[in-house]
């Protein structure tokens, strides 16, 4: 394996920044297919996968999202050409049989369901990373969000589902003035500990 170019870095982390507008765009199967295939082959524990993204398309389901989010979120997100709820199947141990096949049983160590949607939801997040990085490096900007009321959101969108969500992410090309000045950063010293 080799490193990637110094270009391609930049553009996924050093230079990359959260979006807060973009430009008018229009996302296909193929486009959410791509996105897709790209993150789905990083690593999780046991081969778990339990993200699931629901892209919202439908005017009438992006309405009902809007409802959710935090007031300083929902003029950027009503405008981005694409948004993806990010959440965990609390149910995700039903494919490891397929998924995790060498380990009989393997779905049996998940019977507790507090610690299946702890393991979920943790699996969930590194994949989350994955997501945001996937889309960085086709060419998109992403403004990921927290700010939202999770319990209400998957009430009315995710209901009858086994599904948490945990993100939603605005997805697209930046528009004027989508990004605000970059903020600190802690040094290595701050940060890392060699033993």
């Amino acid at each position: 394996m080799t490193a990637i170019a110094t270009e391609s870095l930049r553009a996924i982390f050093t230079e990359a920044h959260t979006a807060h507008s973009f430009v008018s765009d229009t996302f296909n199967e193929d486009a959410l297919n791509e996105l897709y295939e790209v993150i789905k082959f990083a690593p999780t524990s046991m081969n778990s996968q339990p993200l699931r993204i629901l892209f919202v398309r439908d005017s009438t389901v992006r309405e009902r999202l809007l409802t959710h989010l935090a007031e300083g979120n929902k003029t950027k997100t009503a405008a981005a050409p694409l948004v993806a709820i990010l959440a965990f199947d609390g149910d995700f141990h039903e494919h490891m049989p397929t998924i995790f096949p060498h380990l009989p049983g393997a779905k049996d160590l998940f019977a507790d369901e507090t610690r299946r949607h702890d393991f979920a939801k943790s699996q969930a997040w590194l994949q989350v990373g994955y997501f945001v990085i996937g889309a960085r490096a086709l060419g998109y900007s992403v403004g990921p969000m927290t700010g939202f009321n999770s319990s209400s959101l998957d009430a009315d969108l995710l209901a009858g589902t086994s599904l948490k969500s945990i993100c939603v992410v605005n997805v697209g090309h930046p528009g004027p003035d989508a990004f605000k000045p970059r903020l600190p950063r802690l040094a290595f010293e701050q940060v890392v500990t060699v033993l």
